[in-house]
């Protein structure tokens, strides 16, 4: 597996943690067994492995010399820097079922009769929680929109290209949840415009109501 990275135990919490940043380390926290195993690792080593990883794809973790098999549970940014703050990865096991958020991502709407109608396609739903073997867990969902037409059509989980071993995790979850839908721009400025105009009429008139009134109590 490509998808690598070496972790060491580490003792250091709460405001120590600062200086292992400052090293250049990244603090991580691995779940899975009786207790969680604090960790840590090279910046620039985690950055790159986990832009590849992201929040779906297996990670293999070398822990003190020990394979372990995990998925990226969750990762801190700090919102000034965009640096990884903290990383949290959760264990699992290569032959048993995990879940995963996995990315949607909508394919040829370009070539699709709505594109050409000069209407917009807005995805309404970016990603979505499957569950499979973590060698069969996918990178990204892909969506044909290739077949939209007009601005009553849409794209459902329906339409999703499932992978052979790969489910949604939410059994209840309506296969008619829209993923993408299609609207006229033209049609929306001309509804917002209505709705300004329709405003300034009401302002106008209960300002002209106002007035009548202050200029009746003199």
């Amino acid at each position: 597996m490509s998808n690598q990275l070496s972790l060491n135990k580490r003792e250091a919490t709460g405001k120590k943690l600062r200086s292992l940043r400052e090293e250049g380390m990244v603090p991580s926290v691995v779940y899975g067994g009786e207790m969680p195993i604090m960790t840590v690792s090279n910046y620039n080593e985690t950055e790159k492995t986990l832009r590849a990883v992201g929040y779906h794809s297996p990670v293999e973790l070398d822990l003190d010399g020990a394979a372990q098999l995990a998925i990226v549970k969750n990762i801190d940014i700090d919102p000034v820097s965009r640096r990884i703050m903290n990383v949290e990865f959760q264990a699992i096991s290569a032959d048993k079922v995990v879940e995963a958020t996995t990315p949607i991502k909508v394919m040829n709407y370009d070539q699709s009769e709505a594109a050409k109608k000069h209407f917009v396609l807005q995805q309404v739903l970016e990603e979505v929680d499957v569950k499979a073997r973590p060698s069969d867990l996918p990178q990204e969902l892909v969506v044909d929109a290739k077949s939209l037409a007009g601005t009553d059509d849409k794209l459902t989980l329906a339409d999703l290209e499932m992978p052979e071993g790969v489910e949604l995790s939410d059994k209840e979850l309506a296969l008619a949840t829209a993923v993408a839908t299609v609207y006229d721009p033209a049609v929306e400025a001309a509804a917002r415009e209505a709705e300004e105009t329709t405003e300034n009429a009401e302002d106008e008139a209960e300002g002209s109501e106002a007035e009548k009134t202050g200029e009746a109590s003199e």
